[in-house]
């Protein structure tokens, strides 16, 4: 049988113009670096569409002629021994509080970022990236008694190695750490029973009593979306009350509606906080906004009272828990009559895709929670 006689395509000489199907446009790649560069016509927009090589051709040599006569657009790739690791830990804490000061990043990641960094630094901060090896990495992370949660050494290993690819692309340094394994990620999906809620209720003030029964009847994010909910973010209809939500994680806007007694519980928060004080709903008992510090000191100091500290399933509960609450009983259709709703509406009620909710809910409740999938196949 003949053989297919038709050759491989070749490949681009490195440094030529190519074209990404995904974008539909054509690209460089900067010596030195692995970013891509979209080329531009003369009018400075993308050049796009397959057929457009020779434009592109165009486009890069008009490009190589300027960086010819200008000064050069990229900088030469940094040996890897004339960086210090402490010198990459700068460059990308200064991008992180950056990126905050201008909303594209939250301003309390970029503080923990700031704090890990200069942990790291303080550990091998001299050291040369062209001397850093992963084990040194996971060495100190093991050596800090307090990062012993997979949680907490998944969120640091993620900023050690976002801060190397950041010099990676910014001064064409070789990443040290490629291949450096992160511990997998576990979401928190503890929830509370209708026991809990009532003995939590019980024991907190007004204040916090209604931020986290509005937490746990609306699923809202406790600090970047009900935390920030003014009296202008109402909205009424004939079928009852409605919230637009603005979350400062994902930067979208929904509109989701509040069941009967969340209702009751805005109409009275808005006596004190009327369209125009500027006044957010759920303010702490100082009367400020609630955040996430003192939060945390009320639920660990109420885990301390109710003696949940001690408990192997209660003392990982948090102001979060009432998120999780919320899904869990959305899925089992507890306040509908046992008739669940979907991945997808839950997925928009809480502001994530539904791949996001049913990795984080679906599967897991399947696992633990039977009766909604007897029902589905028609045993209740």
């Amino acid at each position: 049988m003949a053989k297919n006689s038709k050759p491989a395509p070749r490949r681009q000489r490195r440094g030529s113009a190519w074209y990404w199907r995904q974008t539909d446009t054509w690209y460089r790649t900067p010596p030195g670096t692995k970013r891509r560069v979209a080329l531009l016509d003369e009018q400075g927009r993308p050049i796009r569409g397959r057929d457009n090589k020779q434009a592109a051709r165009l486009a890069l040599a008009r490009l190589r002629l300027r960086e010819g006569l200008d000064a050069p657009l990229e900088r030469e790739p940094t040996p890897a021994k004339a960086v210090s690791v402490a010198e990459v830990c700068s460059r990308y804490i200064l991008h992180c509080e950056q990126a905050a000061g201008v909303g594209r990043m939250h301003p309390e990641y970029a503080g923990g970022v700031r704090r890990m960094l200069n942990q790291l630094c303080r550990y091998c901060g001299g050291l040369a990236v062209g001397e850093l090896k992963r084990a040194d990495v996971s060495q100190w992370v093991d050596s800090v008694p307090s990062w012993r949660s997979p949680a907490t050494r998944r969120n640091v290993l993620t900023a050690v190695i976002s801060a190397f690819r950041h010099a990676e692309t910014e001064l064409g340094v070789r990443n040290p750490l490629k291949g450096l394994r992160k511990p997998p990620h576990r979401p928190r999906l503890h929830s509370l029973s209708p026991q809990d809620e009532r003995l939590i209720y019980a024991n907190v003030d007004r204040a916090f009593r209604d931020f986290l029964f509005a937490a746990l009847h609306t699923g809202l994010r406790p600090f970047c979306e009900l935390a920030k909910l003014k009296a202008e973010d109402i909205e009424t209809s004939p079928r009852g009350m409605l919230w637009r939500i603005r979350s400062s994680k994902t930067k979208k806007l929904r509109k989701i509606p509040v069941r009967p007694e969340v209702a009751a519980l805005v109409r009275r928060l808005l006596k004190s906080a009327p369209p125009g004080s500027e006044l957010p709903l759920f303010r702490n008992p100082q009367g400020r906004p609630w955040k996430k510090p003192t939060a945390v000191g009320y639920f660990l100091a109420l885990k301390r009272k109710l003696g949940w500290d001690h408990d192997e399933v209660r003392k990982h509960f948090s102001t979060y828990s009432c998120r999780h609450t919320f899904a869990y009983r959305m899925l089992s259709g507890f306040w509908n009559g046992g008739a669940g709703c979907s991945i997808e509406v839950l997925a928009e009620l809480m502001g994530n895709t539904p791949s996001v909710a049913f990795a984080h809910y679906g599967r897991a409740w399947s696992r633990d929670y039977q009766d909604p999938l007897w029902a589905a196949v028609g045993d209740g």
